[in-house]
């Protein structure tokens, strides 16, 4: 049974830079902005907090991050650099967050063995159990159904239907490693394993959780996150290789991409609302934008050193991330308006 709980910490900081408003979402994507249009902007966090997972909230305004470090659910304001921290439980250790269609925040926290619902706004938590031990549960999807899909990387995948608490948990093929997940816009799940280095498709029928492979043409290329785009086309970051892969589901064919440097690591993937590509690139310590259109990519330098960002999320005009490394969440604005 889910168990709730309320508690409030809050901290203020203030801005690095004064922050712009986000671009209106178009009905269709528009090309992609030059790259003297690309701005970057970082709020700091309180130290320690180890900013995780990052998702911007449903009020269009606010942003959530997961604390790891601290045992929190942080919701910065980019118009005046507040950070409200809100404590998930004794021992708490958050990693993936996502905004459901209720508008509130699912997190999976990794020490608590637990999806936890945070209302977007009482603040109310709720900790939904997950059934097993040290699953290393790592990051939360939405299916059509308002479903909470979530991997661990001990070697799960599981799925909670939120109206009934109940959650059911399968072993993942080939062991440990799942990672990044997300549900495409026709509401289907895709998710990826690290170790395992395959890309997956994963279904509710009878009562049970069902799981479709497909590999990439790199062997060992160890997919790390996945992301849809608007076609239900999936983009992966491919960690070990350095490389962003594509996956088309209805041909099941497969294209692959060396992002830029020597030395690429290609950790968190994002596709915006014009169906460009965002990267993270550990080896150049830098966000990396490709342009699916004319397939070149434009590398953004982190101003921090070891910035470390592990997830990628955004809104219309914004590309958000989590710098783990340095207590920091930054924006790159992608609007040519003022």
């Amino acid at each position: 049974m889910p168990t709730t709980r309320r508690h409030v910490l809050t901290t203020s900081f203030a801005l690095i830079a004064t922050a712009k408003s986000a671009s209106a979402q178009t009905a269709t994507p528009d090309p992609s902005p030059p790259e003297s249009c690309l701005t970057l902007e970082t709020f700091p966090v309180p130290g320690g907090d180890r900013p995780h997972d990052v998702a911007p909230a449903a009020d269009g305004v606010h942003v959530w991050y997961t604390g790891q470090g601290s045992g929190i659910l942080g919701s910065l304001d980019p118009t005046t650099g507040n950070v409200e921290r809100i404590p998930l439980g004794d021992g708490s250790s958050p990693h993936g967050v996502i905004v459901g269609p209720d508008g509130n925040a699912w997190v999976t926290d990794g020490s608590l063995n637990a999806i936890v619902k945070v209302d977007a706004d009482s603040h109310d938590v709720t900790a939904f159990p997950v059934p097993g031990d040290h699953l290393n549960l790592n990051t939360p999807a939405i299916d059509g159904d308002g479903a909470v899909w979530f991997t661990g990387q001990s070697g799960i995948v599981g799925r909670l239907d939120p109206t009934s608490g109940q959650v059911d948990v399968v072993e993942a093929p080939r062991g440990r490693g799942p990672y990044g997940i997300d549900a495409t816009p026709s509401g289907d799940i895709w998710f990826v394993s690290l170790a395992g280095s395959y890309l997956a498709r994963a279904s509710y029928a009878n009562g049970s959780i069902e799981i479709a492979l497909f590999d990439p043409p790199t062997s060992g290329a160890g997919l790390r996150r996945v992301w849809s785009d608007s076609q239900d086309v999936l983009w992966i970051s491919e960690w070990n290789a350095g490389q962003l892969a594509r996956f088309d589901p209805t041909t099941e064919t497969w294209q692959e991409w060396k992002l830029p440097g020597d030395a690429p690591q290609a950790y968190s993937v994002y596709v915006d609302e014009r169906d460009d590509v965002w990267l993270s690139d550990f080896g150049a310590n830098s966000l990396v934008r490709f342009d699916p259109d004319t397939e070149a990519f434009a590398s953004i330098a982190l101003p921090d050193p070891d910035a470390a960002v592990r997830q990628i999320l955004g809104r219309p005009g914004e590309i958000w991330g989590a710098e783990s490394g340095v207590d920091k969440l930054v924006v790159v604005r992608t609007s040519c308006d003022g």
